[in-house]
């Protein structure tokens, strides 16, 4: 709810002056004149209103003499643009605004996350099967699992996660050993 809040905050904070005039940069004409003669191609850019958005209001200083104006200005090709830098304000603090808080929830996972998994007993198996592969381990496990009933919802999914991944072992040493024995 918070954050809710500081984002309503930012986004007044950068509508409301922009909405008091249009800024310079949110309208402008841009004329893109192509080579005549020995002059070379360039783009001009204007900050005037649409109707004085031609070759004449827009390309200063006139790269040609008085009697070639017109015949370089029919080339020029002169269009009017707006854009609200408004709504692209609002737009960036949206997209920081949520980033920032995907990068908080996931600091407080990385910290919340080791307080609330327990060991994790299957890497250890892992560990201990490579060294010693009997099969009283793997009934002292399963014997574990078979204990009393879980109480809590977190107990009966990390209950499902053990029988899970007991089952995942017994797949990967069925397939080891027929490899082995294919080889």
């Amino acid at each position: 709810m918070k954050l809710l809040f500081f984002v309503a905050m930012i986004g007044c904070l950068l509508v409301f002056p922009a909405q008091a005039s249009k800024s310079s940069e949110d309208i402008r004409c841009k004329c893109i004149c192509p080579p005549y003669r020995n002059i070379s191609g360039h783009i001009y850019n204007q900050n005037v209103s649409q109707k004085d958005c031609n070759c004449l209001h827009v390309v200063e200083p006139m790269p040609v003499p008085g009697h070639d104006v017109e015949a370089y200005c029919l080339l020029c090709e002169c269009k009017y643009e707006e854009r609200s830098t408004t709504t692209i304000k609002i737009i960036i603090v949206i997209y920081l605004s949520v980033v920032g808080v995907l990068l908080l929830y996931m600091a407080f996972l990385m910290l919340v996350d080791p307080l609330i998994r327990k060991p994790d007993t299957y890497t250890e198996q892992l560990h201990n099967e490579e060294e010693n592969e009997d099969a009283r381990s793997m009934a002292a496990t399963a014997a574990s699992l078979g204990g009393p009933r879980a109480n809590t919802v977190l107990e009966r999914v990390e209950g499902a996660q053990q029988r899970w991944k007991l089952q995942v072992q017994e797949q990967r040493k069925t397939v080891f050993d027929r490899h082995k024995m294919l080889s």
